[in-house]
């Protein structure tokens, strides 16, 4: 898993670990541009990315990623329609990305 950092909690890796008996390889970067690179580099072992909508789009141009096979996702279908239109205009058919985190979060201080 290649994820950006601070984006699951300190123990969620232990706990699937520890329930599902395998060992995870999990990786964080802070910067769309670090995970880019690394992946256009090639043969960057993640079966899992996380990367911006706006950067995955790229990536997809660009061959880095596999389909999804959505038939192995059982619970695809209760996912948002609004949200699955918006990512369609970066990944037509949804075919390579599933939403996990979406909207902004901002504060402003004076």
């Amino acid at each position: 898993v290649y994820n950006w950092s601070d984006y699951i909690g300190e123990e969620t890796v232990a706990n699937f670990e520890k329930e599902y008996g395998v060992k995870v390889n999990y990786d964080v970067y802070d910067s769309n541009q670090v995970v880019e690179a690394k992946l256009l580099a090639g043969n960057s072992g993640y079966d899992l990315v996380v990367p911006t909508l706006a950067d995955a789009q790229r990536l997809i141009q660009a061959g880095i990623f596999q389909k999804v096979d959505k038939s192995k996702l059982e619970n695809f279908g209760n996912l948002d329609k609004v949200i699955l239109n918006q990512t369609a205009k970066y990944d037509p058919n949804n075919d390579y990305a599933v939403p996990y985190l979406w909207g902004t979060n901002g504060i402003g201080y004076n």
